[in-house]
């Protein structure tokens, strides 16, 4: 059964991935019926960016929305997708060309609902701030998730009916698309299709997505976010920093890591002390 796909992409502050991101979209063995980009409130060029690039490319459909964050830019698409079958990637992301055909194959098949892929690799490896994104994740490769990735609750693609039944991700921040597994009530099938991620490259870019990982719901609610607070004390990072940066030879890790921990105790902080906000 041949289905329609729309790509859907979350863009905030994004100038310098997104032509990327939709080029290589666009470049498909299996090309999507459209792509849709929802301005998240950005406040650089991303915007001029997407208008240069729809001049010459149609199936690019631009909506602009105030700063909600990248599970409402999502939920906001999905409505008005014409697709039967969504794929949600981020504007940081590049894609073997055989992407789209390897994400929506179960699901064209009818063997499953939903998919998500493991196989995901640095694009940026040659900096060193996305070499310590990694580094501090306990990946010394360029893999993003590992050599044995095991499966995820995260939907990559998944049929627009089922989505729309369950009224989309739930808004809770960081962790938002992995709410699609337990509202669907199914983990999605794995897939081994290819694409690429731009960790941070530069400090204030490694702070700023620190901050929102911060921000995230934690399991144990207050005394949780407290915990995260005591675990990213300037002690312990610097310790941790001049750790790994002599495991991975990387004297720079000491600085990401006291910057990426200054991130995400103030992201934490900041949901503790006003709630949680975009």
């Amino acid at each position: 059964m041949n289905q329609k796909i729309s790509v859907i992409i979350p863009a905030y502050n994004s100038a310098a991935t997104i032509e990327a991101c939709l080029t290589s979209i666009l470049n498909q063995t299996q090309p999507p019926e459209e792509i849709i980009v929802v301005d998240d409130g950005s406040t650089d060029g991303t915007v001029a960016k997407i208008t240069h690039l729809q001049q010459e490319l149609p199936k690019i459909r631009l909506f602009k929305e105030s700063h909600q964050g990248p599970g409402a830019s999502r939920n906001f698409a999905s409505a008005k997708a014409v697709g039967d079958i969504l794929v949600f990637v981020d504007s940081d992301m590049e894609f073997d060309q055989n992407f789209l055909k390897e994400l929506t194959r179960p699901i064209m098949k009818s063997r499953a609902i939903g998919t998500w892929s493991g196989n995901e690799w640095v694009k940026n490896w040659s900096n060193v701030w996305a070499r310590c994104w990694n580094y501090n994740a306990n990946r010394p490769t360029r893999r993003m998730i590992g050599a044995n990735p095991g499966q995820k609750p995260v939907f990559r693609a998944v049929l627009k009916s089922e989505f729309m039944r369950i009224k989309g991700f739930d808004l809770i921040g960081y962790t938002d698309d992995w709410t699609l597994g337990n509202k669907l009530g199914v983990m999605p099938k794995t897939s081994y299709a290819k694409f690429y991620h731009h960790n941070p490259a530069t400090l204030a870019a490694v702070f700023s997505h620190a901050r929102w990982v911060g921000k995230r719901p934690y399991k144990f609610g207050a005394f949780g976010t407290l915990l995260t607070v005591f675990r990213s004390n300037f002690l312990f990072s610097l310790l941790i920093g001049l750790y790994k940066s002599l495991r991975y030879l990387t004297p720079g890790f000491v600085v990401f890591k006291l910057v990426y921990d200054f991130g995400i105790t103030w992201g934490a902080l900041e949901n503790l002390c006003f709630g949680f906000s975009y």
